[in-house]
């Protein structure tokens, strides 16, 4: 059977193995699930030209994988979202959008927890793209970068305190984990604000695995007609 194809744009295994986890009771759908990482994205991707350099090896990545029943880019940012749809007519999936459009359907207005205060604009670049704003509620950054969101305590301490800042002053009423390697905290975070926690590749496997079951593809086979 085919497997969905979850790439993990940076260089990290140890966020490749939170994903891994954090997808693994989607794994019931039937559908295998190979998480992958590209050896050679940054450790940990934090600029808008870290994101865009991975694009390229990621294609190759993406291209090599025979087995391919669709893709998700599990980097906050989708990087090479639309590149990979030109590539191949599997649906591709990018964990950004998909966790909005979740969002969407689970509150009013929506809150983003971001790593670093560099993150927000590439977000809102995003958000303003896909027609999104006036549901923002707010966006805003731990200070942290991806290696630091390893330390469990620091992590969840800081994730706890920007979520409900988000929902008492911001007036969020659904967060969004703004970053694929904090996959391992949703739970905590969830129970801690109260509010609904989208995990963005969570949402974004889900989408996909629908996608294929559905036979559902970005590119239309037109059938050609005498």
């Amino acid at each position: 059977m085919n497997s969905l194809i979850v790439i993990n744009p940076n260089s990290s295994q140890h966020v490749t193995g939170g994903i891994d986890a954090a997808v693994d009771p989607l794994r019931s759908f039937g559908i295998p699930i190979r998480c992958l990482t590209l050896s050679e994205g940054p450790p940990g991707i934090e600029t808008q030209r870290q994101a865009d350099l991975t694009i390229a090896p990621m294609l190759e990545l993406a291209a090599a994988q025979n087995d391919a029943a669709g893709y998700v880019i599990a980097c906050f940012g989708d990087p090479g979202l639309h590149a990979l749809r030109d590539q191949t007519s599997s649906p591709v999936v990018g964990i950004q959008e998909a966790s909005v459009m979740t969002a969407l359907t689970l509150g009013h207005r929506f809150g983003v927890i971001a790593i670093l205060p560099a993150s927000v604009p590439r977000h809102l670049r995003a958000f303003g793209a896909m027609g999104v704003l006036d549901r923002l509620a707010g966006d805003r950054a731990l200070g942290l970068g991806v290696a630091d969101l390893s330390d469990g305590a620091k992590s969840l301490d800081a994730m706890i305190a920007t979520g409900r800042r988000l929902r008492d002053e911001d007036g969020a009423d659904v967060l969004i984990m703004g970053c694929a390697g904090m996959a391992r905290y949703r739970d905590p975070l969830q129970e801690a604000t109260g509010l609904p926690i989208v995990e963005p590749t969570q949402a974004a496997v889900s989408m996909a695995l629908g996608q294929i079951r559905l036979t559902l593809s970005h590119k239309l086979q037109r059938a050609d007609h005498a």
